[in-house]
C-alpha cells in the first residue's frame, strides 16, 4: 500500500519501534512472540500465494473496492490501481497464514476482516477457523473534521516520543468547541486515552471558574462541558498533562534504552 515507499526495511524498524513503545507502557512479553510477516511468507511462499489467488479467486472486485479503505481510499473501479486488489487479498490471507484466532485492528481496517470471515465460512469450518474480530475505535485528528489522525500532518496526533511542549502546543490548538461533544478531539482523547489508563482528570482552575476538581468518569464529564460548567480554556491544560504523564514512561525509556534510542536516530 506504499507506506514508507514500500522500503521493509523502514517498516519493519516501525514495528521494532512499536514493540520498544509497548515494552515502555509495561506489557507483560514474557508469553509473546512477535512474528514479521515477510519472514513467514518465505519459510513456505507457495502456500501463501497459493492462499492469496484463491482469495481473489473467490471474491469480486466490488467486494475488493469496499476494502480499499485499508489504504485510505475508496475508490470506483474505473480507478482502483491493481496494487489494491492484492493488497486486500494479501492482507486477508494473512490471517489465515499466520493462524490468527484473534483480529484486533482499527475500524478502518473492519471491511477486509469480515472479508476473511466471509471467506471462512465459504471455506466450511472444516478447513478455516473464522477468526474473532476486535474493532477498536479510530480516534480522530486534533484539527477540524479530521475523521482519524494522521501521519502526514503531524499536528493532527499525538505521537509516542512527542516532548512534554509538543503535547501541550498541539493540544492547545485542537478542535475544541465550547458545550459541543461530537468530533470533538479533545474530549476523544479524554474519554478514550485518559480516563481508561489513569482513572482521573484533574481540572485545575480559579475559584471564581469553579475551582479545582477531578473526573473520575466519562458521563459526568460530559455532562458538565455540554453544560458549560467546563470550559475548553481549562479542558485543554488538564488533557495535555494527563497525556504527558501517560508518555512520561515511553519517553524515558526511548532517551535511557540504547536499543530504543538508535531506532529515532
Amino acid at each position: 500500500n506504499n507506506k514508507l515507499g514500500g522500503d521493509l526495511k523502514k517498516i519493519q524498524t516501525v514495528g521494532r519501534y512499536f514493540i520498544e513503545v509497548w515494552k515502555s507502557l509495561g506489557m507483560d512479553l514474557t508469553n509473546v512472540t512477535f512474528l514479521w510477516a515477510s519472514t513467514e511468507i518465505n519459510k513456505n511462499p507457495d502456500k501463501y500465494w497459493s492462499l492469496v489467488m484463491d482469495i481473489a479467486r473467490h471474491t469480486s472486485l466490488a467486494r475488493i473496492n469496499r476494502c480499499q479503505t485499508i489504504m485510505g481510499r475508496n475508490q470506483s473501479a474505473e480507478s482502483l490501481p491493481a496494487s489494491g486488489v492484492m493488497y486486500s487479498c494479501m492482507q486477508c490471507a494473512d490471517i489465515f497464514f499466520l493462524r490468527a484466532e484473534i483480529c484486533q485492528l482499527g475500524m478502518d481496517q473492519r471491511k477486509v476482516n469480515m472479508l476473511a470471515r466471509e471467506y471462512a465460512e465459504e471455506k466450511g469450518r472444516r478447513r478455516l477457523v473464522k477468526p474473532i474480530i476486535l474493532s477498536h475505535r479510530m480516534l480522530p485528528g486534533l484539527r477540524q473534521g479530521q475523521e482519524k489522525m494522521s501521519k502526514s500532518d503531524p499536528e493532527s496526533a499525538i505521537f509516542m516520543e512527542d516532548t512534554q511542549a509538543d503535547v501541550n502546543a498541539k493540544i492547545k490548538r485542537a478542535y475544541c468547541p465550547p458545550q459541543i461533544i461530537e468530533g470533538n478531539p479533545v474530549l476523544e482523547y479524554a474519554r478514550y486515552l485518559v480516563l481508561p489508563r489513569i482513572q482521573r482528570l484533574n481540572i485545575t482552575r480559579r475559584l471564581q471558574d469553579g475551582g479545582n476538581t477531578t473526573y473520575r468518569g466519562w458521563e459526568a464529564l460530559r455532562e458538565d462541558y455540554q453544560a458549560g460548567r467546563l470550559h475548553p480554556g481549562d479542558l485543554k491544560p488538564a488533557v495535555a498533562s494527563a497525556l504527558n504523564e501517560i508518555l512520561e514512561p515511553v519517553r524515558r525509556h526511548f532517551k535511557e534504552n540504547e536499543e530504543a534510542r538508535d531506532l529515532l536516530a
